[in-house]
């Protein structure tokens, strides 16, 4: 009998934490001479009605997931799309400060949108140089990405051996993809409202293994 090598399937390395980067449904929209409601500094919009549909639309996704717990952050936004998936699983999620939104400063409450799609300079210059810290008052793209590996790691430390779902934001996305590559800063910017993203945490070792999946999305 003729001995056979088949390609390698992928497993996660003992020890390591498997974990579901999921972005937050698409949120309400901002509007001139309006602000969100805010909390600790940051905007806190709910879940727009598409975005709500979003998150039912993960929870089918994923209800059939091994996972062993739920984490969002302290904004409303990821409570809301994470809530399908914890009914589905009987799962309670748990709050993880740290992995909340870039802080933008003066233009947090939704006028980061508005700016944006105006072209400011201050965008333009900070997209050009992936340099948070060039709107006013924000927070820099080094402490964002400091806080939100420290954050990774010390999740992933308590799910070793385990997958688990981490509902974020796109912000905290881009720069937990660019620290576990050492791509550019925003390389990964800009993953979808509802996508799924998935990273292997092995101790201090960070591995991209899927990015901005939206089979489940229309």
């Amino acid at each position: 009998m003729t001995t056979e090598y088949r390609q390698h399937v992928y497993r996660p390395p003992a020890g390591a934490c498997d974990m579901l980067l999921i972005r937050h449904g698409e949120s309400e929209p901002a509007r001139p001479g309006a602000t969100f409601a805010m909390k600790d500094g940051h905007g806190d919009p709910a879940l727009h009605p598409d975005g709500e549909a979003q998150a039912r639309r993960v929870g089918e996704r994923l209800k059939s997931a091994p996972l062993a717990a739920i984490y969002v952050t302290t904004l409303r936004r990821t409570h809301q799309t994470a809530a399908p998936l914890a009914r589905h699983l009987g799962i309670d999620p748990v709050i993880e400060p740290d992995l909340r939104e870039v802080h933008l400063g003066d233009w947090d409450g939704g006028l980061y949108r508005i700016k944006a799609a105006e072209g400011a300079p201050e965008f333009e210059r900070a997209r050009a140089r992936q340099e948070w810290g060039e709107l006013p008052g924000a927070e820099t793209t080094a402490a964002l990405h400091r806080r939100v590996r420290a954050a990774l790691l010390r999740i992933a430390a308590r799910h070793a051996d385990a997958q688990i779902a981490v509902v974020v934001h796109g912000g905290v996305i881009g720069a937990a993809m660019a620290v576990a590559s050492g791509a550019e800063p925003f390389a990964f910017n800009g993953a979808a409202n509802g996508s799924i993203s998935r990273l292997v945490v092995l101790g201090e070792q960070m591995f991209v293994r899927g990015f901005n999946d939206v089979a489940h999305l229309d």
